[in-house]
């Protein structure tokens, strides 16, 4: 056996085709699915009980069993995958969740409540084929080469299919086909289920102009001015030690406005908000707050940072239309991310938990009303969360709009369903051209597999991971890379 093919074999016989996709999920219960009850908050009711001055519910510490099942006769077991399949239900694990009931600041209740069922993924750490042997495996029903990383809903295998998007959170600058500017930079911010485009321009006037949400082509000046940043020197300088002309010109252009409380109001009458002043202000920060570059954070004291962005920005612009930085290659598989498994799940459950949460206060009101109200317990309904993401994963319609994203395994042969557990699909639609998407990249060599892609209106735009790449995920623990980055001489502006 030659270098290569003994090198081949013993990589794999520590990896599995799949390891990304279990490790993702892994992670999504392990971590995520806290994070997003923790990012949820408290849930305050807008009516409460005569005698309550003020009535909090919170969602604390998440717990998941592995997969079990309870029969017709109440009894409560494992439940092992070739048994869901042969009986045609779901391979589903339990979540339970610490509620407290919090009365006038004072804790009152605390109980363990199930929150719903959440499909197990096969060989992950919460799946009770995890770490059995090859006999074991057969004893159980399953193929001993089965590398697992799927789900089974209703007896049926269906897998999560890796979606290709871009990068969010960072800074393209590209020369569009169409439009009155002759680079645009985009970024796209990302905070949880919110992700806002964000487009800076320059127009014929030579002003530059930011454009998100509701607010369409204001000026960007008078925004950094609105979030704190005031003067006009402070701005030139964090844009750049370089004197461009086009930031003297939108800086002449917002000379009038000397205070942050100027620059609001001319906002605000930018985006059509004509109420009394004190309400106009509050509206346009609170705005501002919620909707511009919310990755940075939303509250009023992430302000000052979210105008150094936007000089960041107006630099990286000012860079490409006037220093010929080159533009930034979307197709580059650095401004590329793939979404597994875990995230794709955590984007379904963020959104499902919602549901649960407004399903929770609405019956809690409407038994408040009714004085039939005796105890938090009974207005969880855990079936609403688990037949919500059930439907979601046995359909393949995602959040967003988004089809396909689940589909039925391919068991035509053994090599059909290692192809369909590494797909990558594209989120553009394949009725359109897009040459430039569908192109092999230099960057795919050694992560995306150069010959297997269809023919037809999908080419290039469906494709497969290569035998031998690995996704890494960030699990890192931001507050200590920023810790590593200062001992080592970052200083914070």
């Amino acid at each position: 056996m030659n270098k290569n093919k003994l090198l081949l074999k013993k990589y794999f016989e520590n990896h599995s085709l799949v390891d990304a996709d279990i490790n993702s999920y892994n992670h999504f219960i392990a971590k995520r699915i806290q994070e997003i009850i923790e990012d949820s908050g408290e849930i305050v009711p807008a009516i409460i009980p005569e005698d309550v001055s003020e009535f909090k519910i919170k969602l604390d510490k998440v717990y998941v069993n592995k997969p079990e099942i309870i029969e017709a006769d109440g009894s409560k077991r494992d439940i092992y995958p070739n048994e869901a399949r042969l009986r045609k239900i779901t391979y589903s694990a339990p979540l339970y969740v610490d509620v407290s009931i919090h009365i006038d600041g004072v804790q009152r209740e605390t109980f363990n409540a199930l929150i719903g069922k959440i499909p197990v993924m096969l060989k992950s750490k919460y799946c009770h084929l995890d770490g059995l042997k090859k006999e074991e495996l057969i004893e159980k029903g399953e193929d001993p080469t089965d590398p697992g990383g799927y789900f089974i809903l209703n007896g049926n295998e269906r897998v999560l299919i890796n979606v290709e998007d871009l990068a969010s959170n960072r800074i393209l600058v590209e020369k569009p086909s169409i439009g009155l500017s002759k680079y645009v930079a985009k970024l796209f911010s990302e905070r949880g289920s919110v992700r806002i485009p964000h487009l800076l321009e320059q127009l014929k006037d030579g002003i530059l102009y930011l454009s998100f949400t509701s607010f369409s082509r204001v000026p960007i000046v008078p925004v950094i001015k609105a979030l704190g940043l005031v003067k006009d020197k402070e701005i030139m300088e964090f844009i750049s030690d370089k004197d461009y002309d086009d930031v003297l010109v939108s800086l002449y252009d917002s000379i009038e406005l000397k205070t942050e409380e100027d620059a609001l109001e001319y906002v605000a009458k930018k985006i059509g908000i004509n109420q009394p002043k004190e309400v106009k202000l509050e509206k346009v920060q609170e705005r501002l707050d919620r909707y511009l570059l919310p990755h940075i954070g939303v509250e009023k004291e992430d302000r000052i940072e979210k105008a150094y962005i936007l000089c960041k920005l107006i630099k990286k612009l000012l860079m490409v239309s006037k220093d010929g930085l080159r533009t930034d290659d979307k197709d580059h598989y650095i401004n590329k991310r793939i979404k597994l498994s875990g995230d794709l799940l955590a984007d379904l459950f963020r959104i499902n938990l919602r549901v649960l949460i407004n399903d929770m206060l609405y019956t809690f009101q409407r038994l408040v009303k009714r004085g039939k109200f005796q105890t938090t317990k009974i207005i969880i309904r855990d079936k609403l969360l688990t037949s919500r993401i059930k439907s979601a994963m046995a359909t393949g319609s995602w959040p967003g709009n988004r089809k396909g994203i689940s589909q039925n395994i391919d068991r035509t042969n053994f090599l059909a369903t290692q192809s369909h557990l590494q797909r990558v699909v594209s989120l553009l639609s394949s009725t359109q051209e897009n040459f430039d998407a569908r192109a092999l990249h230099g960057t795919h060599w050694g992560r995306l597999c150069a010959i297997e892609t269809p023919e037809g209106t999908p080419i290039g735009l469906r494709k497969n991971m290569a035998l031998l790449s690995e996704i890494a995920f960030d699990e890192s623990d931001i507050e200590e890379l920023k810790k590593n980055l200062e001992s080592n001489g970052l200083e914070k502006v």
